[in-house]
């Protein structure tokens, strides 16, 4: 399941990349840290949309995480 999570995340983090290059071409994985520091990002709402699927993933694999580590 942790194997299943990572993948998706990783899918996820190529899309939001995916999306910002074709908003702003010259973006990088890093610049993506702070999106906020890029008004065309920060007011899209496809990307912020992509970007929220993403934290959700990102979540749900933590609580995932959080509830094996309280099952030990």
């Amino acid at each position: 399941m942790e194997a299943l999570f990572d993948s998706l995340v990783e899918a996820q983090k190529a899309k939001v990349l995916a999306c910002a290059q074709r908003i702003i071409p010259t973006i990088t994985p890093e610049d993506l840290l702070q999106p906020n520091d890029f008004p065309e990002l920060e007011l899209h709402p496809h990307f912020r949309y992509e970007e929220g699927i993403l934290e959700g993933l990102a979540t749900a694999r933590m609580a995932y995480l959080a509830r094996l580590r309280d099952q030990v």
